[in-house]
């Protein structure tokens, strides 16, 4: 049953164990658990690899084994040699760490190896309020150099809450990036004149690839790739079919999974599943022509954040899945899919009683993910054996 966990054998460690944990120890974040975590598929191990970390947001593998940590009020942190080191990577932009924005996002271009270039994304302040921008830069291994801010989102808006931001680059060399509809302004989630509740897609370099559906239109924006969404905080590349999933948060209720289209209006705030936090009706509609349909919604609302389809090999029943954090609901989500249906679900880490802000695979195969709070965690799942 998902979330219930045994407890291990306390018996007095031989000499040899007491020595093998010691070494263990030294070697940097312990990889010794004392407990199980049961899964219908796979029971595991949940080890931390990282603490005292201020809202992390997001992560990204590095080529070495290390990996960079975003933390919501402005510091880019690096974990190097299994130890998170004490003093954050300069060089990031200047960041509106305010209500939900601050310093989110990060990856790595495709060619990281050989350009060294990591984008942020973030909340920036402009003359007429806040909104999401992204930057890249290169890493030198201690500090980032030669920043450039490569997109934002337009218009700059008041408020503190929606800004997105999921960053993913696709096999094709462009970058996904999501947005929020800024809270405040959800009508205009519509309007693909302007970039609030879309998602859009740009070349490397920020520049607006040929192919994107409103290139050559007068009446939208040419970065959208699809709009009509609220807040979407989740992005996933399915490579068996090669298509894009993402989530949204809904409002009192409908949160969404979607498979993403180009062009593709989502409906938001035309249609939807929830209802305001007043209890006020925001939409008679949950359908409506030219608007697409979730693949699943949740009511009430898990508060979804941080998504990725599990292709290792460390747990290999979980196969094709996909694991989803929730934040309201604290727990880890595993959705099973076939083809392009959600098929079952799974709450996993639920006695954990933590935000999951983020979940990604790393290239070890193990699962990886942060947790939201002043004092948050990077956790690793690692399977617990047969």
């Amino acid at each position: 049953m998902a979330g219930v966990r045994r407890k291990l054998s306390r018996e007095k460690p031989t000499a040899v164990i007491a020595g093998f944990l010691a070494a263990l120890l030294a070697a940097g974040p312990t990889a010794f658990a004392e407990e199980i975590e049961r899964s219908e598929h796979h029971d595991f191990h949940l080890v931390t690899m990282a603490e005292g970390l201020e809202h992390p947001w997001g992560m990204a593998f590095l080529p070495d084994g290390g990996m960079l940590i975003t933390e919501r009020p402005g510091r880019l942190r690096l974990l190097k040699d299994g130890r998170l080191q004490p003093e954050a990577i300069a060089g990031t932009p200047e960041v509106v760490a305010r209500g939900q924005g601050g310093l989110l996002d990060v990856a790595l271009h495709p060619d990281f190896a050989d350009n060294r270039l990591v984008y942020l994304s973030y909340a920036g302040a402009g003359e007429d309020g806040v909104g999401t921008e992204v930057a890249r830069a290169r890493f030198d291994g201690s500090r980032l150099e030669d920043l450039e801010v490569i997109f934002r989102a337009e218009p700059k808006t008041s408020g503190r809450n929606h800004f997105g931001s999921r960053l993913l680059f696709a096999d094709d060399g462009t970058l996904y990036i999501t947005l929020g509809d800024r809270y405040s302004f959800k009508e205009e989630a519509q309007n693909p004149a302007n970039h609030l509740g879309s998602i859009v897609r740009l070349n490397d370099d920020g520049s607006v690839p040929d192919d994107n559906p409103f290139v050559g239109r007068q009446d939208a924006r040419p970065e959208i790739f699809s709009y009509g969404h609220r807040n979407v905080q989740g992005l996933a590349l399915q490579r068996a079919t090669g298509t894009l999933w993402a989530h949204e948060h809904g409002p009192q209720g409908g949160d969404e999974v979607n498979i993403l289209r180009p062009g593709a209006n989502y409906g938001w705030p035309a249609i939807t599943y929830g209802i305001d936090y007043s209890g006020a009706i925001i939409s008679e509609k949950t359908s409506a022509p030219g608007m697409e349909q979730p693949v699943v919604f949740w009511d009430p609302s898990i508060a979804p954040s941080g998504m990725a389809f599990y292709d290792g090999d460390r747990f290999p029943k979980w196969k094709g899945d996909l694991f989803v954090g929730a934040l309201a609901h604290q727990h880890l989500r595993r959705l099973m899919i076939e083809g392009q249906r959600v098929v079952g679900q799974e709450v996993l880490l639920e006695e954990l009683g933590e935000r999951i802000r983020d979940v990604r695979v790393g290239p070890d195969g193990y699962l990886h993910v942060l947790t939201d709070s002043s004092n948050g965690r990077l956790l690793r799942l690692e399977p617990a054996g047969p």
